[in-house]
């Protein structure tokens, strides 16, 4: 059996999470007992959530544990099976982890999927046709439901959510707005992405300027926002929604490190009547099936081109996640493991 490289969570951050909280080690790879499989790691995702899950209290899943394997979606190949079901060559996706290897038992509903790569890249299973694109999918179609001809905003518009919350908002007739960092991003987010227009929020650092922003670029209002961030582009966002708006809460990236994201004027959420819903996608798997074949249909037709940012190698994996936090990833953030 292979050697394997793996990064741990050491400890937990205090405040800032830096590259000192994960330690690279090198493990040998058990022996496979029956209806397992061993899968070779080409794709590891890295994902905001994981920094909630680095802190020790409440959330909506249980704390990273120290010592162990950092939990991370992954696609790669099956080397070797004791499993009916699987085959050495099957390409495939699944929990796998920060580490080159895994050794997953195959009988465990959800623990692994076989892809098709024909007409959709691998990679892509981890980003616009995988969970981001699926939480995309739940916040847009569960929640904000749009009719045609609404507005709808999202905040990290060019990641891997806003992507594809692009795509399937511009299928039903939406105006869709985006908001980003830098003129870079929101250049690709109207070019390449199909977002009517985007909003560069370094260029509008408070309330008061996002909400001029938004006021240009909604000129009929916001009927349905998709958060990813919170803090003061939450704010910003509520005094432009019209009545009956719906927001879909999947993250407040602002928040991760701890401090507190007070919203300024929670009285709009009665004045306007809003509904605000957060989710965690993982507790809808019964949608999926639904979601992916809709995504999958938009990569293939070229109607969702998503964009990547790929760190080479397992060890550049703790670097590219605390960029990530930062916004310095120009779509999906993966780490490129073989």
């Amino acid at each position: 059996m292979p050697l394997n490289q793996q990064v741990l969570l050491d400890n937990r951050p205090e405040g800032e999470a830096v590259e000192s909280n994960f330690r690279l080690v090198q493990t040998e790879t058990p022996a496979l007992s029956k209806g397992q499989v061993l899968v070779r790691h080409h794709y590891l995702s890295l994902d905001p959530y994981m920094r909630g899950r680095m802190n020790d209290s409440k959330s909506y899943a249980e704390p990273q544990p120290l010592g162990e394997v950092m939990i991370g979606g992954t696609v790669g190949e099956v080397v070797e099976s004791q499993h009916p079901k699987y085959t050495p060559g099957d390409k495939v996706v699944g929990m796998g982890g920060w580490q080159e290897y895994s050794v997953v038992d195959g009988d465990v509903p959800g623990a692994l999927r076989r892809v098709d790569t024909t007409h959709v890249p691998l990679s892509h299973y981890l980003g616009a046709v995988g969970m981001p694109g699926v939480t995309a999918w739940y916040g847009l179609v569960k929640i904000i439901a749009p009719k045609a001809g609404e507005t709808v905003v999202v905040s990290a518009a060019t990641g891997a959510v806003g992507s594809a919350f692009a795509a399937l908002a511009k299928a039903r007739g939406c105006r869709v707005v985006g908001i980003a960092g830098g003129p870079e991003k929101c250049s690709y987010a109207t070019a390449e992405l199909g977002f009517d227009a985007c909003i560069d929020y370094r260029a509008h650092p408070d309330v008061k300027t996002m909400s001029k922003a938004l006021k240009e670029a909604c000129p009929n209002g916001i009927d349905g926002y998709f958060e990813n961030v919170g803090g003061y582009i939450l704010d910003a966002v509520l005094l432009r929604t019209n009545a009956f708006a719906r927001l879909a809460l999947c993250g407040m990236i602002a928040g991760y490190d701890g401090q507190p994201l007070p919203m300024a004027n929670p009285a709009l959420i009665l004045i306007n009547r809003l509904k605000l819903e957060g989710f965690i996608v993982s507790e809808h798997m019964e949608v999926w099936g639904e979601a992916l074949a809709e995504l999958g249909g938009l990569v293939a037709a070229g109607k969702l081109r998503p964009r990547e940012s790929i760190a080479q190698g397992l060890a550049s994996a703790p670097s590219a996640f605390l960029g990530l936090l930062k916004g310095k990833n120009f779509g999906k953030q993966l780490v490129k493991v073989i």
